[in-house]
């Protein structure tokens, strides 16, 4: 069996508000830098996927897979990939920023996807392991329900990247690798080995599902702006604190229809594949 390379964690210029590279480019130069496919991972949107899919026939050779960076509540980022076969609701609820984690990790399991913290240990307030509550034992309630956890990100040192690695290592939990590239310079520096029939979300989640652990790796990204700014960047941590409570509260009414909606459509899948039993039956 043959492998390949991915990019685990992109962001492009159509679906996330501070990323510079449109999915096309971001494409082309992953294929110049040695990359066999990627998992778009925008910040709470799927547009940069569905950019791509406007344009799949310029695409060959390479797998672009559905993915994406949710913002919960209460844990930081979370990278998400749903199957094929998942309602539009849901992924219309996932463009509707801050649940709580633990309503996430339902969602994404109740319709037979997987789940992991984005940069686990990077900045406070947007990552699982640097926003501690009640400590490890709360962490320990959670961890258990991960599928994979980023173990490389090229915009976090390698302190922190040990430190996710040796997370996964204690729940025995796969790991992924991305640049979390923003800007041309970052894009494809670093990135998972997968076998080369990962095509598709499913083919992407079975293997996962089977118990495998693809090796990742890379080089650390040295010009983001945590680096350029320094000490300072505490204020744009506490910012983007301020900024994910507001928008949480204020996205919140939109973000209950779409769950109901969500929470619906699931129901009746439920239903459909399982006539006999229902959400509520208690057999």
């Amino acid at each position: 069996m043959n492998r390949v390379r991915f990019d685990m964690h992109c962001h492009t210029a159509e679906g996330s508000p501070d990323a510079k590279v449109k999915i096309l480019d971001y494409i082309d130069l992953l294929k110049q830098r040695g990359f066999h496919g990627m998992l778009v991972t925008d910040h709470d949107s799927y547009s940069g996927y569905k950019a791509y899919l406007r344009q799949k026939d310029k695409v060959k050779d390479f797998s672009v897979l559905r993915g994406i960076e949710y913002d919960t509540f209460d844990y930081g980022h979370f990278l998400i990939v749903l199957p094929s076969d998942t309602p539009e609701e849901v992924y219309d609820l996932f463009e509707h920023r801050g649940m709580a984690l633990i309503r996430v990790i339902w969602l994404v399991h109740e319709c037979g996807g997987i789940l992991g913290p984005a940069h686990p240990f990077g900045e406070k307030f947007m990552s699982f392991g640097s926003t501690r509550r009640l400590g490890m034992i709360e962490h320990r309630l959670y961890a258990q329900h991960f599928d994979f956890i980023e173990g490389y990100n090229c915009c976090e040192s390698a302190k922190r990247n040990k430190m996710a690695r040796r997370l996964a290592s204690y729940y025995d939990i796969p790991v992924f690798g991305g640049s979390d590239a923003h800007k041309e310079n970052c894009v494809g520096l670093a990135g998972t080995y997968l076998p080369d029939y990962i095509h598709s979300e499913d083919d992407l989640i079975n293997y996962i599902n089977d118990g495998n652990h693809p090796e990742v790796g890379g080089k650390r990204y040295p010009k983001t702006l945590k680096d350029k700014i320094g000490p300072a960047g505490k204020f744009l941590t506490y910012g983007f604190y301020l900024y994910n409570i507001y928008g949480a509260f204020r996205n919140y009414p939109a973000r209950c229809r779409a769950y109901f909606a969500a929470s619906a459509k699931l129901k009746a899948k439920m239903k459909s594949n399982c006539p006999d039993r229902g959400l509520d039956s208690k057999k």
